[in-house]
């Protein structure tokens, strides 16, 4: 039998292997750790980031980059907020028109990146504080969001039994990821974002659509965002200008932590899935420890991206 591992599943296994160590970890030393709460705690608390790091798998998936993702979903955030609670709009029409929003801007800027030849980073930086610097021009304080149909979604639960219950949001989270795992590894567009991340000239020479591809990736990117800040609306019931601050980053961070390359082409969105559950159990694991500093999460992330970065490093020398 042959148990040789292809070089491009290594950082996969590589991640799963840390997660489930740290998981293991975990369980063993705080007591109530290793229960299906605490799992669930997993999704919920973390469904923001992990939406947000779908749209920056498949961008980085095709060798781009996207700054814009925390500051699309605080634009989200507050345009939601605004539309319900004093243009009192119905939150479902609301809902759609920020989803919109997110996407076509997205889009706006993947059309920038395309027709331009302009680098993605410039891109999405200024998207970024064209973003930001909106939902700010909109409302300088967060807004409250008392609809009683949000608060109702908020509150919903999915009863597992034996007292296991699962949020609204955790369900948009596990949804938007098995979508997101069906998109890329059985559908054309899927296909076509690893043919572009592994060499966009050789795409282009096979006759795939690289233009309408790469902007189609920046608008499902913004979407994304868009979605992660709808989610974020309902786990704080309100709008905030200043949400996601430097998310994008975090986003970025569970993707690499995830396996895929930053030189695009090599990749799974199971392993943004893994990278967005190691940040839950090392913030939930600081938690049991009683250090609610954030900035040790921040820490252990740093140490473990650098360890992964290395890792590519060595996988793409091989690969020469």
């Amino acid at each position: 039998m042959n148990l040789r591992l292809a070089r491009q599943h290594i950082p996969l296994v590589a991640t799963a292997a840390v997660c489930g160590l740290l998981y293991l970890a975990a369980s063993l030393a705080y007591h109530g750790f290793f229960s299906a709460g605490v799992f669930v705690n997993f999704f919920t608390d973390n469904a923001v980031l992990g939406i947000a790091a779908i749209g920056a798998t498949f961008v980085i998936l095709s060798g781009g980059i996207d700054l814009s993702v925390g500051a699309v979903i605080s634009f989200t955030s507050i345009v939601l907020a605004m539309l319900i609670e004093r243009r009192h709009v119905h939150p479902a029409f609301a809902i759609l028109v920020a989803l919109a929003l997110g996407g076509a801007f997205g889009g706006g800027m993947g059309c920038l990146i395309r027709c331009f030849g302009l680098p993605p980073f410039l891109v999405t930086l200024a998207g970024m504080f064209l973003a930001r610097g909106s939902a700010f021009v909109i409302r300088l304080e967060s807004v409250p969001i008392n609809h009683p149909l949000y608060s109702q979604i908020a509150d919903w639960r999915l009863s597992l039994g034996g007292g296991v219950e699962v949020p609204a949001i955790a369900i948009v989270l596990v949804a938007a990821f098995v979508l997101a795992i069906y998109l890329a590894q059985y559908t054309r567009f899927g296909r076509n974002v690893y043919a572009i991340g592994g060499n966009e000239q050789s795409a282009a020479l096979m006759g795939l659509p690289v233009g309408g591809t790469k902007i189609r990736i920046y608008a499902l990117s913004g979407f994304c965002s868009a979605l992660a800040g709808v989610v974020y609306t309902l786990y704080t019931l309100s709008g905030n200008p200043t949400a996601a601050t430097g998310l994008e980053l975090d986003a970025i961070a569970a993707v690499v932590i995830g396996g895929t390359l930053l030189s695009g082409g090599v990749g799974y969105v199971v392993g943004t899935l893994i990278g967005v559950l190691n940040f839950g159990i090392i913030q939930t694991a600081l938690t049991f420890q009683g250090t609610l500093s954030s900035w040790w999460t921040k820490i252990v992330v740093g140490l473990l991206l650098l360890v992964f970065i290395l890792l590519q490093r060595l996988i793409q020398r091989r690969k020469t």
